[in-house]
């Protein structure tokens, strides 16, 4: 259905009478529609981000249902708003509509007797639609309560309890609204004295006075005003005094000491009621001794029907938390033991049979670090001489036997000198062959000593050319080191090239907490996962912890050593890491799980101790 075949369904009573009518009509009318003007102005004023509403209730016109109030007067309804509410008058159920500005329309119909009597819908900008659900339920109650006390004689008075409903909502304390109450519907009935009374310890004790906001210095009056509470609600009825003509037979006694305490003024109490429990009672006094009418008397039932569940709520909520959560606790224990909510029980008993497992099964207590694997034996491989790389045959992540070349420096320069060196001892060789032929045996011993510096000479250049290869000094794997995007580049000479650790000797590195360090010692075992061998599980021991604390992102940690004693040492690599448990003993299962909880308070309340 498109948005104006939409209105033009709801609203054809309307729109039948001139097509140019404005919808700010719709406010005026019956009494009905003035009563249900007056419920949604109250309710869109006091609910937070409502932007339009709009109530239609059963017709006689061409349409079933016909419009009867909308808010803010004057306004069309939007599109979203009358798609949810004809979605709930035809459903007949709730219809929750999002907008485009993130708000929602939300729909109810209107139920009475298992009748749709009509609906109420109401548009708003706030994202809690949650919340403005539970409200409109609550306070569509009160006008289906309207709509079923709703007589043709009493129109006057409801539109007077629905002023009262807006009065008791606009003040926030008990205190404030149940005062502003009384002194309204004092004026309303043209009463002397208007008094509200709520249950607490079985009695009623009056809460608010008409016109007074204290009531200490009227203890008499106030004790005979709540004994003629209790009187009425005892009986569950409403009390006249005196009664009418034709009326059932009462205990009025309490009535009759506070009328003579008043000087013979006429008197009703009507109980206050909620969820079909009595909650309280409205007692009314006049300004003589006439006798309330029947309206009066009804007026004052719709007052206590309407605003009585406000004011028990307000009562509620304005108590002290520690009074809040007693009274959860005891309606918690009354839903334990009492007849029903068979959930809950079940839910208790679920919860209190984990807490006894948890409190009596143990289980093995095992500390968690991480974990990386190092190999047991790392070389280091160094520079010999300052040079520059000539040739990388190896890097990081290869695997090299003992003696293989893994680097060369350029050995131009020690070659060129070694020729010198071997061209000077040729020479020398020669002045020294002929000394000797001529008998000259001092030239002769100063040749011999220049040749033997040249073979030493030559000797240590045969060294060097050696330790240009650069090999590796066992069989293992390159752990670090990669030269191949730096040939040409100069080295100094012991500067680090290559680390190599052997594959078939490993050792665990954990990261153990300072705070689990006292449970960790020389022989325990665990197991250990790796995060590159997943399925695969690993038995370690604890062979070393060392003294000294590393600080890390905040925290403290000692670095313990451990050996691999099962598992296929081949699939391991140096640098893996993984999650290691080393196994403690056996504890209780809820000291296991709170452990760290129960040491964190510790330590927190040992600083906040003086």
């Amino acid at each position: 259905m498109s948005d104006q075949a939409g209105q033009d369904k709801l609203f054809t009573v309307h729109q039948s009478e001139t097509d140019d009518e404005s919808f700010s009509d719709i406010n005026r009318g019956t009494d009905m529609a003035r009563i249900a003007a007056a419920w949604l102005s109250s309710f869109a004023q006091q609910t937070d981000g409502v932007q339009q509403g709009i109530v239609v209730l059963a017709g006689t016109g061409k349409s079933r249902f016909e419009p009867v109030a909308v808010w803010p007067i004057a306004s069309r309804p939007a599109p979203e708003l009358i798609r949810a509410i004809d979605g709930a008058v035809k459903g007949q159920r709730m219809i929750v509509e999002t907008v485009a500005d993130g708000g929602a329309s939300v729909a109810m119909p209107i139920l009475i007797g298992g009748q749709l009597r009509g609906a109420v819908a109401t548009m708003t900008s706030n994202e809690d639609t949650r919340g403005l659900i539970d409200r409109m339920q609550m306070a569509l109650g009160w006008f289906e309560a309207a709509i079923r006390r709703q007589r043709a004689t009493g129109s006057d008075g409801l539109a007077t309890v629905i002023e009262l409903l807006a009065t008791s909502l606009h003040h926030k304390r008990f205190s404030e609204s149940a005062t502003a109450v009384a002194s309204e519907l004092s004026g309303a009935l043209g009463c002397e004295l208007v008094a509200v009374g709520l249950i607490r310890r079985r009695h009623c004790r009056v809460r608010a006075l008409s016109n007074s906001a204290t009531f200490g210095k009227r203890a008499n009056l106030v004790r005979a005003i709540e004994a003629a509470m209790d009187e009425s609600i005892d009986q569950q009825a409403v009390i006249s005094y005196p009664p009418p003509d034709g009326a059932t037979d009462r205990v009025m006694r309490a009535h009759k000491t506070l009328s003579d305490l008043s000087g013979g003024a006429g008197l009703c109490t009507v109980p206050l009621t909620e969820q079909g429990q009595i909650t309280g009672a409205l007692l009314l006094q006049n300004v003589d001794d006439t006798l309330f009418t029947t309206a009066s008397v009804q007026m004052a039932e719709h007052a206590a029907v309407l605003v009585g569940p406000i004011l028990d709520i307000k009562r509620r909520e304005d108590r002290w938390l520690a009074a809040k959560a007693w009274d959860a606790f005891g309606n918690l224990l009354g839903a334990i033991f009492g007849r029903g909510h068979a959930a809950l029980k079940l839910s208790i008993l679920l919860i209190a049979g984990f807490v006894a497992f948890c409190w009596f099964a143990t289980g093995p207590y095992r500390i968690t670090s991480e974990s990386v694997i190092e190999g047991r034996v790392q070389r280091v491989v160094t520079a010999p001489l300052a040079g520059f790389i000539t040739d990388a045959m190896v890097r990081a992540g290869d695997t090299v036997t003992e003696g293989q070349v893994m680097a060369r420096l350029d050995d131009r320069d020690i070659r060129l000198e070694r020729l010198k060196w071997t061209s000077e001892r040729t020479k020398q060789m020669l002045e020294y062959s002929e000394a000797l032929a001529q008998r000259d045996r001092a030239r002769a011993r100063i040749l011999a000593s220049q040749i033997e510096q040249s073979d030493a000479q030559i000797a240590l250049l045969d060294q060097q050319l050696a330790r240009m290869s650069i090999a590796s000094p066992l069989s293992g794997i390159v752990v670090s080191g990669d030269l191949t995007q730096a040939l040409g580049a100069p080295i100094e000479r012991g500067e680090v090239l290559f680390q190599v650790a052997p594959l078939e000797d490993y050792r665990v590195i954990l990261r153990i907490d300072e705070r689990d360090i006292r449970d960790v010692y020389v022989g325990q075992t665990g197991p250990l996962i790796l995060s590159a061998l997943p399925d695969t599980p690993y038995e370690i021991g604890v062979e070393r912890i060392t003294t000294i604390s590393t600080v890390e992102s905040g925290a403290n940690f000692f670095l313990v050593e451990a050996s691999v004693r099962e598992g296929p040492i081949s699939d391991l690599r140096p640098g893996m890491e993984g999650i290691a448990k080393v196994n403690v003993d056996e504890r209780r299962l809820v000291s296991i799980w709170t452990r760290k909880i129960v040491l964190w308070g510790r330590m927190k309340l040992w600083s906040w101790w003086p």
